[in-house]
């Protein structure tokens, strides 16, 4: 049926659809805003606190290390081992058949393109979490001459590989960079 105008279209009072889209505008934008406003928090609470990312990375002067000698850091409250490897100890860790490993991973693997002498990992013993022993002076550094965890007998030898005991991984070698004397961890 054709209206005053002559066209299929109904009638269509101006005011009536302005008021409308209003009202639809309006409820939309509130809605919006309250699911930003429920939302925002949720999100937020997540993101973490300014005393974690405070430890998001550690920096470490290496240049006093001597070699053979092993320092301990922490690193997201978790210790870490920065050893720098005298020539024999690479040349021990080379010579090792990687395919007769538990985990296989060479040295060069474990270590940066032009620093293999530093070999830096996670202080954590793989099997139960425990702290290995080698770092300090006098301490057991286990049948391999890397690091003993004295929890359950855990051997690591000079690239921090397990080599014997419970322990099912290596080492953990976390992400870092060498920059002259510094090393950062993170």
């Amino acid at each position: 049926m054709a209206n005053e105008a002559g066209t299929d279209a109904p009638a269509v009072d101006g005011e009536g659809v302005r008021r409308r889209d209003f009202i639809n505008i309006a409820a939309v934008s509130a809605a919006g805003v309250g699911g930003v406003a429920v939302v925002v928090p949720l999100v937020a609470q997540m993101w973490p606190s300014a005393d974690v990312l405070a430890e998001s990375s550690t920096e470490v002067d290496i240049g006093a290390i001597q070699p053979g000698q092993a320092i301990k850091a922490v690193f997201r409250k978790q210790p870490v081992f920065i050893r720098n490897l005298k020539p024999e100890e690479i040349e021990a860790a080379n010579k090792v058949d990687v395919a007769t490993l538990r985990d296989p991973q060479t040295l060069a693997e474990r270590t940066k393109e032009g620093h293999e002498n530093w070999l830096i990992t996670m202080g954590v013993c793989t099997h139960l979490g425990c702290v290995p022993l080698g770092t300090g002076e006098g301490e057991s550094k286990g049948e391999f001459g890397g690091y003993f965890c004295p929890c359950h007998g855990s051997h690591y030898d000079t690239a921090a590989r397990i080599r014997k005991g419970p322990a099912p991984k290596n080492l953990h070698v976390p992400d870092y960079e060498i920059n002259g004397t510094v090393v950062k961890i993170g």
